[in-house]
C-alpha cells in the first residue's frame, strides 16, 4: 500500500497544485487530506472548488469548525483582516455544506488512522509542544514533544488509536515522523503556510524555514511502515503579493520565506 499525505493547505491553490503534480509524478494515485482547507487570505474558494471535484479521503481541522462558525455570522460581522473571516466571505452555501461533511477523524484502513491534532483534540499539537517562555534564549514558544507527551497524547484519544500502526496528523504544520510502541506517527508538514504564530495555549511562532509547499509519501512495506517527507517549489512570490493585498503582511512574509517576520520588517520583493 502507498498513498500520499496532505494538511494545512490553507487557501494557497498553487501549492497544492504543485504537490499533487509532485505526487502524480511519483505514480502515486491515493491522497488523503488532514484538514485545515481553506482558512487564510489567498483562494478559498477556488481551492474548495478544486477539491470538491476530486475524491480525496477528507477530515476536517479546527479552521473548519471555526470557518462555519464565522460563516454562519451577518457579512458586516465578520472581519475580513482574520483568517476564517476572510475565507468566510468568500465561499459560498455549496461550500459550507461541503464543510459539513467532513469527519474529525478517519479510519483509512483497520490500522491507519487519520486526525488533525491528536486523537482527542484538532487543537492539541502532538509532535510539538508549547511553552510560556517565547523569547526567552531564543525560545519560539515551542519544542518538539518528548517520547513521553507523544506516548501520553496516543493514549488519551479514542481508545482504538493506540492499536494503530500509522497515524498521520496536521495542525502543527511542521513536518515531522516519531515512533510511539508500535505506532508510527507522521505529520506531512503544510502544503500552503510554512511559518505562523499563534496564542494558544501560549504565544508562540512555528517556521520551516523555506517556502516550499510540503506533504509526505507513505509505503507499508515488509519490515512497517515507511514516511518520506517531501518540499516543492511553486510560485510563492505571488501568493505573498495577495496575501499582502488582502492586508495580512505576516501571510505575505512567512509565504515568500517560510520564516515569521522580525520586528519592522517588509515583505521580500
Amino acid at each position: 500500500m502507498r498513498f500520499a499525505a496532505i494538511s494545512d493547505i490553507h487557501g494557497n491553490l498553487p501549492a497544492l497544485e504543485a504537490v499533487l503534480a509532485d505526487i502524480a509524478q511519483q505514480g502515486i494515485t491515493r491522497i488523503v487530506n488532514l484538514g485545515d482547507i481553506l482558512s487564510g487570505p489567498l483562494l478559498p474558494a477556488e481551492t474548495a472548488d478544486f477539491l470538491m471535484a476530486r475524491d480525496f479521503v477528507t477530515i476536517a481541522g479546527n479552521h473548519e469548525r471555526q470557518l462555519l462558525r464565522e460563516w454562519a455570522r451577518a457579512a458586516q460581522d465578520i472581519d475580513p483582516r482574520t483568517s476564517d473571516g476572510h475565507a468566510a466571505l468568500q465561499i459560498g452555501t455549496r461550500h459550507a455544506a461541503w464543510l459539513r461533511t467532513l469527519p474529525p477523524t478517519h479510519w483509512l484502513e483497520p490500522d491507519v488512522l487519520l486526525v488533525h491534532g491528536t486523537p482527542g483534540s484538532d487543537l492539541v499539537y502532538w509532535l510539538e509542544s508549547v511553552t510560556a517562555d517565547f523569547g526567552q534564549q531564543g525560545s519560539t514558544g515551542q519544542r518538539p514533544a518528548s517520547a513521553a507527551e507523544v506516548a501520553e497524547r496516543l493514549a488519551g484519544g479514542e481508545a482504538a488509536a493506540a492499536s494503530a500502526a500509522l497515524v498521520l496528523c496536521g495542525h502543527t504544520h511542521v513536518p515531522r515522523i516519531a515512533q510511539s510502541g508500535p505506532t508510527l506517527i507522521v505529520n506531512p508538514g503544510s502544503v500552503g503556510l510554512q511559518a505562523y504564530e499563534d496564542g494558544h495555549p501560549h504565544y508562540h511562532q512555528a517556521a520551516n524555514g523555506s517556502p516550499h509547499a510540503r506533504y509526505a509519501i507513505l509505503e507499508r512495506g515488509a519490515g512497517g511502515w515507511v514516511a518520506s517527507l517531501c518540499a516543492v517549489p511553486y510560485d510563492w512570490v505571488a501568493m505573498s503579493r495577495l496575501a499582502a493585498r488582502n492586508q495580512r503582511p505576516d501571510w505575505a512574509y512567512a509565504l515568500a520565506t517560510g520564516r515569521m517576520p522580525p520586528a519592522a520588517a517588509t515583505i521580500p520583493a
